[in-house]
């Protein structure tokens, strides 16, 4: 089922040529795209970039000077901090959209069909989005990343949304690593999130390699499940990992007592504007959870 999108400070403006043409509040960027093979729709647009970014001759800005230390936009009613990072990331991952509901609808509906607060873990966790979602719905979140970096960013998200006081723990650790005390621990969780890199270093150097350490770390978190949880949520920007790749990981590691269902995240526009694939997911719910 696909969720309704509500008006943001997003917009997906045109793609083509191996590039897409975002507007992020009032700035208007241009980045690599190596799925927009086909070519673009509105030209004339591509002139209105306030900056753009290529990977050509090493990764590098045209018109970096333009563009604000740091500006905030809203995305469906979430606020991030934005800023143009030397890799062309920005804090924020629009495709992410429909998960983000996704996340939110269930943490809601988990509240109040089991009066109290569900218990979330987002691994990899980055800026903060699904963390965001969840906390917004009343859930406790654990939200884990390796970098120090992106965590203080996440943590800056919260407080522009208000949730500075919200049960948010915020752990810098290697994944892999931290799954291994919460086991130790007798932690448990409603809602299992995550969002692996192709490749990552942790908090102390460990390297991830997804299509290595994907299938232990979804065994890990196997055991991590609440009595009645609500299911997991993976999505990933490897082109290697299909949805279909992905509902196969989830199937054996979560087994047949849940739904699944697939799919490829897209970036959005306006009528008209085509939609550009920009990796995949995958939800495990649990039926005898919900």
């Amino acid at each position: 089922m696909r969720i309704a999108l509500h008006t943001s400070d997003y917009q997906l403006l045109d793609s083509g040529g191996f590039q897409k043409l975002e507007r992020f509040g009032d700035i208007v960027l241009a980045r690599p795209c190596a799925q927009a093979v086909w070519r673009q729709s509105r030209p004339d647009l591509w002139r209105t970039a306030t900056a753009t970014f290529s990977r050509e001759n090493g990764n590098r800005w045209q018109g970096r000077e333009k563009l604000p230390a740091t500006w905030g936009i809203e995305v469906d009613g979430i606020a991030f901090q934005l800023s143009s990072t030397d890799f062309g990331h920005l804090g924020i991952f629009p495709e992410q959209r429909e998960q983000w509901q996704r996340i939110a609808h269930d943490c809601a509906e988990f509240r109040a069909a089991h009066e109290r607060a569900p218990r979330v873990l987002n691994l990899f966790a980055y800026s903060g989005g699904s963390t965001l979602a969840a906390a917004r719905a009343g859930a406790e979140v654990c939200h884990v990343d390796a970098s120090k970096g992106m965590v203080e960013w996440a943590r800056k998200n919260a407080e522009l949304n208000g949730l500075r006081e919200k049960p948010i723990r915020w752990i810098v650790d290697d994944v892999t690593r931290f799954l291994e005390r919460e086991l130790r621990r007798g932690q448990r969780y409603d809602l299992l999130i995550l969002d692996p890199p192709s490749y990552g270093r942790g908090a102390k150097g460990e390297i991830f390699k997804i299509e290595n350490d994907l299938p232990k770390l979804l065994s890990l978190l196997a055991q991590l499940f609440s009595a009645a949880p609500i299911g997991v949520l993976i999505s990933c920007h490897t082109p290697e990992l299909t949805p279909i790749s992905l509902h196969h990981l989830l199937l054996q590691a979560f087994g047949e007592n849940g739904t699944l269902h697939h799919g490829e995240m897209l970036l959005h526009g306006d009528a008209g504007t085509l939609p550009v694939p920009s990796g995949s997911f995958c939800r495990w719910t649990c039926k005898a959870g919900r």
